[in-house]
């Protein structure tokens, strides 16, 4: 993990810009969303909704593209969430294998 000017780690593998939509499930709590950009060890999440998933927990991920994926929240701000994959799980696999057959560059619309 690398760190960013605000003194928090962030993920040092290359980030790829998405529009993905998905369903972020939290024990009994579901919330859809849209990953905004997505490497193989992490991914940013849009949500629709507020969540109450806090640092730490560990989260799913249910995407049509790409699977499900397990991972643990390592940062919320603003109605977007920091996702890092578990590395027991073949998320990272998953996520290699949709950059190399799907994955399609986008530019955002809006910038935060």
């Amino acid at each position: 993990m690398a760190v960013n000017n605000l003194n928090m780690k962030v993920r040092s593998a290359p980030r790829r810009k998405s529009r993905i939509p998905g369903t972020l499930k939290y024990y009994g709590q579901s919330v859809n969303g849209r990953i905004v950009d997505i490497s193989v060890s992490g991914l940013a999440l849009d949500l629709s909704a507020p969540f109450g998933a806090s640092v730490g927990s560990p989260v799913r991920i249910e995407s049509e593209e790409l699977g499900v994926l397990e991972g643990i929240v390592k940062w919320s701000h603003s109605g977007r969430l920091g996702i890092q994959f578990r590395p027991n799980t073949n998320a990272s696999a998953q996520v290699a294998a949709y950059f190399r057959f799907f994955h399609q560059d986008v530019n955002p619309v809006l910038r935060r």
